[in-house]
Parts: structure tokens; sequence; C-alpha cells
């Protein structure tokens, strides 16, 4: 399998040729959604190659089948019910025969293809010309469009002009509910592990120009209704059929060289997920007239203004790389494409692009995602953290099955709250969850003071999943807070104890619970009482976070002057990386995990991570020391590494390295570069690229509510941009060759660091300049 190169283009991809070799990766890179709805780009033709080569996949965010997970050995405690991502009816369909053939690009000749994804206009065009295997010829055109302002809505406008060719064209319009989700095999990253449909009809409802599907889960128990809506751009009545659970419109007239006829279709998905049963028929019905009688052309203006909104506070502008600038526009575009906005659903590790990871929402969330939102679109942010308060009595009820007599315990893998991780070594025992989860918390109160959502879900959130670290902590013989037979973010060192990281990140959970405690038990008595009562929280709890974060147990090497991964990792073998060949990586598809866990080998960024979300807490040479032994151990196997790695190293000044490891991450999927981006995207690698600027480049960091910025230009670019939102204030950052120029766009005043240099915006000198070396 290969990828194109794409022409560099800053707001789309572009395809010009209709490439086989390429097609399963183009149908995630050209996949459009809307947070909700997940179409993988596809031809609304279909595919007819070989068996693996395609996914023509339909998601819904946060909409799932469960099954139990069946353990050869069981024991207690173990997650006992996966829930996975759906591939639901494709209603995008829509065939095209000339007399008794098809259009089929795999068949006769294409010519004059193209294939953009704009990102300015979220619309995905295409237009080619065919010539059929007989010699008819005719040119294709359509665009698409997943609503943004509508998250249960579709449309696509699909055009046909007969070039050599008159006779009969027939077309259809199908809304197929015979699909199935893409079987895992032996890679754990991709896809689920039942075979086989996991809808089962319970109606269907028809007429010439409306299609329905009444469909339920076997065991999660939804229904959901997927409906199309059609327009003929002649007065043609439709004839309808059905066959399963395929229901087909026909449209069948004599056209005459030159003519072009034109279909308007538009889709919609409801389940049980979001209403009541009764209410998804009359809702999808209402829905699709709507849209019908806007019409594509309206929904496409629509489109356009809730985009150019979103550009206007998160475009990155680069000057110097078009490469880059490309792959940056591509990310942020895709991952306002995955994100839940709604307080019920998340974003998934790859997004509604594909069925890698089965759907499910991980920490990437909060440590990578999270960021770019709330410092881009903060309503947004403020969304993922409602659905983490969301999971909070799952996450009591799970910390009850681990044996926590209080407190809360978050999954690490999830869609509607339960524990989906079947390896605990790499799954339950991330207890580091609970701190990823709290230190987002930390950074949207830092950013934004919203004390209405700290009293409503914050707060409560951040007390009882500290309680937890008091379970699973305790004093050793000289009195050390230590945290035993954990995993931190590095997957290939598990069920350790004292890992920095998740020491480091409990210590900062448990100061901020007994901060908030202390707070609001001082300016909100009686929502600390209604809190503390739902909690059942001691009164003496907040002292005892302060003392076990006091004395946590930070592990140190004195000898080579670095903060150790966990307490035995120095002392492990370090993996022979001379002598393992190039193919053999990923390690976790060529290794068993206890071969890889007993030596010095990391996956990804652990220790070296702790050093950017704890700035603060280190100076620049631990940092600089810190980065030079990891560096070395560090595979890079998950997406998640490379940008953290480029973070660090622009601060301790190796900047070759922050550019090298930067471009990894920013063009990680437009070049396949980990060879899996065709089971969907990185959104955590994605986001992290915003990170590798702003956090990167532009030396970002918040300490203490703080802001703060120590800018670095690489020297490939001329300049770049970025915005971002701060306690009510949206702030440009433009930085050229030693000097920074800082504008208040919105807001009425904004103060913070530049370096050592305090810089204070208002709207009486809303522009400020400062120079870096």
């Amino acid at each position: 399998m290969q990828q194109h190169t794409y022409p560099l283009e800053a707001w789309c991809i572009r395809e010009t040729a209709f490439d086989t070799d390429s097609h399963f990766l183009d149908e995630t890179l050209f996949a459009l959604g809307n947070g909700y709805i997940g179409l993988r780009g596809t031809g609304e033709e279909g595919y007819s190659g070989p068996a693996g080569t395609s996914l023509d996949g339909t998601y819904l965010n946060g909409f799932y089948e469960s099954e139990p997970i069946q353990y050869p050995e069981a024991a207690y405690g173990l997650a006992k019910v996966n829930q996975f991502m759906l591939n639901v009816p494709n209603a995008k369909g829509i065939e095209l025969w000339l007399d008794d053939e098809r259009f089929d690009p795999l068949t006769g000749s294409v010519q004059a293809y193209e294939r953009v994804l704009d990102f300015r206009t979220g619309v995905l065009t295409r237009s080619l010309e065919w010539t059929s295997p007989q010699g008819r010829s005719v040119r294709v055109q359509s665009r698409r469009l997943v609503c943004f302002d509508n998250k249960h809505l579709f449309a696509i406008e699909f055009e046909v002009t007969s070039l050599n060719f008159a006779g009969r064209l027939r077309l259809v319009s199908a809304l197929d509910g015979a699909v199935k989700n893409l079987e895992a095999g032996d890679d754990p990253r991709v896809g689920s592990a039942i075979s086989g449909p996991t809808l089962h009809m319970i109606d269907s409802e028809q007429t010439d120009s409306f299609s329905a599907l009444v469909q339920k889960t076997h065991n999660s128990g939804f229904t959901l209704i997927s409906a199309t809506e059609t327009a003929l751009s002649v007065d043609l009545p439709a004839v309808t059929a059905r066959q399963g659970q395929r229901l087909t419109q026909t449209w069948e007239l004599q056209v005459s060289e030159g003519q072009t006829l034109g279909l308007k279709k538009f889709g919609s998905y409801y389940s049980s997920r979001d209403y009541d049963a009764k209410e998804l028929m009359w809702r999808s019905r209402e829905t699709l007239a709507s849209a019908k009688a806007a019409g594509f052309d309206e929904l496409r203006l629509a489109q356009e203004q809730y985009l150019a909104d979103f550009w206007q506070q998160a475009d990155v502008q680069i000057a110097g790389d078009d490469a880059l600038q490309q792959g940056i526009h591509f990310n942020q575009f895709h991952l306002l494409q995955s994100v839940g906005r709604d307080g019920k659903t998340n974003i998934s590790a790859k997004g509604v692009t594909g069925e890698g990871y089965e759907g499910h929402y991980f920490w990437d969330t909060e440590i990578y995602i999270f960021p770019f939102f709330l410092y881009s679109k903060p309503e947004i942010a403020r969304k993922l953290l409602e659905y983490r308060y969301a999971g909070l009595p799952k996450a009591r009820e799970r910390a009850r099955q681990m044996s926590h007599a209080t407190g809360a315990l978050y999954p690490w893998r999830t869609i509607a709250g339960d524990e989906c991780s079947a390896y605990f070594p790499a799954g339950t025992a991330q207890y580091h969850i609970n701190a990823d989860i709290a230190y987002s918390i930390k950074l949207y109160m830092e950013a934004t003071n919203d004390q209405e959502y700290l009293v409503k879900h914050g707060a409560e959130i951040v007390m009882e999943t500290a309680r937890i670290w008091m379970g699973i902590g305790s004093y050793d013989r000289e009195g050390r807070f230590c945290i035993n037979q954990v995993t931190g973010p590095d997957e290939y060192t598990a069920l350790v104890n004292n890992n920095y990281y998740t020491n480091a990140m409990a210590r900062m959970h448990l100061d901020f619970a007994a901060a908030i405690a202390e707070q609001l038990q001082a300016t909100e008595p009686a929502e600390f009482a209604r809190i503390a009562g739902l909690a059942v929280l001691d009164a003496n709890e907040p002292a005892e976070w302060r003392r076990a974060a006091s004395l946590m147990n930070l592990p140190y090497d004195e000898a080579l002057q670095i903060h150790a991964q966990d307490d035995s990792f120095l002392s492990k073998k370090v993996w022979d990386f001379a002598n393992t060949p190039k193919e053999n990586y990923p390690l976790l598809l060529n290794y068993h995990p206890m071969v890889i866990y007993r030596h010095q080998v990391c996956k990804q960024a652990d220790v070296v991570l702790a050093l950017l979300l704890l700035s603060d807490q280190f100076t620049l040479e631990d940092k600089r020391r810190d980065f030079d032994y990891y560096e070395k151990v560090t595979t890079h196997d998950s997406s998640l590494s490379s940008c953290i790695f480029s973070i660090i190293a622009a601060e301790v000044g190796y900047q070759d390295k922050a550019y090298d490891y930067f471009m990894e991450t920013a063009r990680l999927d437009l070049d396949d570069t980990h060879g899996n981006t065709h089971y969907g995207v990185h959104t955590a690698a994605m986001a992290g690229t915003w990170m590798g600027v702003a956090y990167g480049f532009a030396g970002m960091r918040v300490v203490g509510g703080e802001l703060k910025f120590a800018p670095s230009l690489p020297a490939k670019w001329q300049h770049y941009t970025f915005k971002i939102h701060f306690k009510g204030a949206l702030l440009e950052v433009h930085i050229e060759p030693g000097r920074a120029d800082y504008s208040l766009l919105q807001g009425e005043v904004l103060d913070f660091m530049h370096g050592d240099e305090p810089v204070a915006l208002a709207l009486s000198q809303p522009k400020q300049s400062r120079s870096f070396a």
C-alpha cells in the first residue's frame, strides 16, 4: 500500500489521479465528519477492488454495541464488557448505469480526475470523466458535506453529464443496512473482535423520495434510524425496492448527448442514545424535509460560515514550509470533524474516520487534544469536561470494583463510561488517567476562571478522583508516599512502583483537590457542603491530601542526575537497539510483553511528558539531562511521542531535533508514517502539532494561572502566527526573526510574560512587540 504525494496547498488536499494502490488510505484522509457522523471518503458508487483494500465505513460518535469480554483465565475485577463503535448503514450510495453498464472507476478508463477536500468550506468535491468498457463516456461530479450545525445531517449533490452517450440512464439511490465492522486480526490497534452484522432490522419505511431503516443493537439495546431524502433534477417518480436490509429508489430515463442529470441526497442518523425511541422517526423526517427545502447550497453556506468562525480563532499560519502549513490545517480540520460537542460524547483515538481502537476514548483527550480546543474553541473544551462529569457515576462503580472504599476511578478506554480495556497491565493499571482529567480541569480553570463549571461539575470530579491516590498509595518506612503497581504513559514498562509521571501528576492532583476544597469552603460553603455530602467527604481528607502530596516519592538517580522513570527502570538491561531489525518495529507486534517489560525501552514520552506538563518543577538542566537520557531508549512506536519530544527539544535548545520531531507529527497521517492511517487518523498526534507550535516554538506555558511565552523561530520559517483564548481575551501571537508581536483581538485587558518581561495589553494599547534572541 502506498500514499499519494499531494500538491502542497495550504487549505486543501487534492487528488488528481484515481489510484487503487492508495485507495484505502485515501478513504481516511478524505473522510468527512461533524463530531457525530463520520463518512469515510469512498465514492458514492462504492468500491469494487480486492478485499482488504477498502473500508466503506459510516460511524456515529458514541453509538456503540457491547459484548462480554471472553477471558480463558478470568480474575476478579477484570473489565467485563467491551463497547465498540459500529459501522452503521451506508446512506451515501448512488449507482449510475448506462444501459447495462454500471459506472465503476475500476472498469473502463478514467480521465480528468480530481478530488478535493477543502478545509475552509468543509466540502468534499469530486469530478471525473469516465469511459465505459463499451465506449460510453460521462462526466460525474459530486459534492458532499456533513453539517456542523446539525449533528444528525449530511448532504450529497451528484451530477452526471452524458458526453457521447444517448440512451437509457439509470440512477439508484441506496440505503444499505447490511454492513459489518472490521475484524481486528492480530493487531490490537485495529477494529473489533466481532464478525457478522451488529444491527438487526426492526422495520423500514419508504416512499419514492424517503427511505428509513429502523434497527437495534443486540446487546447495548439502542435503536437507530438511518434515513435519506432525495430530489431528482427532473420530475420523475422513483421505483422503490427492498432487498433484505437494502432500500433503493431507482429513476430510469432516456438521455441525449450533452444532457446533465442531478440528484440531491440528504441523510440523517438518530439514535435512542440521544432521544426516546418513539421520537426518532419524526425527527428524521423533519430534519430531512427541512434540509431538502433549504437545498444543498444553503447547507454549504452554513458550513462555510461555521468554518470561517473556527478558522478566525484557530488558524495557525506558517510562512516558509508549505508541507507543514498543509499538514497543520489538515490536522486542525480533522480534529474539528472528530470532536463531540454535546457533552455526551468525547473524541476517540481515530475520530470518526475509522475503526482503529474500536472508537474508544483515552487519556489522549485530556493531555493532547484538550489544550487545542481550550485555547482555540473553549466552549468545545467545556463540553469535553462535561462528558467526564457524565461518566462520574460509572467511575465510582469502577473504584468499588477495584476495592476502593471511596472515590472514583475513570476507565482507561471507554465509550459510555465502563472500563473496556481487557489487558489490565496497559489499561486499568494506568491510574494516571485520574490525574490527567484533573490536570485538564486545572488548565481549564486557569484559562477561563469558569467558577460556574467548577461548582457544578469540576470540584466533584477533582476531589472524588483525588481520593483514589489515598487508596492506592501508602507511606514507606522512610515516610515517603509511594504508589505501587501502576503503569505510566510508557506502555513498554508496566506494573511498576513509583512511576515518576504518575507520582508527580498525583502530587499535582492532590494539591489541586485540597486547594479547591479550601477555596469552596471559604467562598461557597453551601456548595462545598453539597458536594461533600454527595461524596461523603470526611472533613480531614483535604489535609491528608496535602500531606501525601508533600511527601510524594519522586524517583531520582543521583549518579546519572536524572529523574528515574520508576524504582526499577534504570536497573534493567537497555534494549539492544543496534541489533533490532527495522521491520521489528513497533515492538509490540513482534515481542511478547514480558520481553519488552524487562528492558529499558520506552514506547513513548513518560518522564519527558512530565517535563512539559509540570514544567515549573524542573530546571532547564534537569530537562536537558532527562531528555538526553530518555531519547536514547525511546522507540516512538506510539504516535503520541514525537510531539512531546519536539516541545522539550525546543525548550532545551535542540532546535534541529525539535524540528525533525515536529515534522514527524505534523504530517504523520498525510504521509502515513506509522503505516496504519488507513484504519483512521491519529487525533492525539494531530493536536500535538498545535502543541508543537504553541508549547514548543512559542514556548507557551501557564504556571500558577500566569501565561508565559519564550518564543523561538525555526530556521526554515519566515514567520508564524497563532491565536489563543485566555481569561476572556483572544490573543494573537506573531513571531518573526528576533521579534514577537502580541495583539489583543478580543477582551479588554490581558497580562502575561514574554521571557522575563511583563506585557500588559488593553483596549488603549492592544498591540506590543518584544524582542528575543
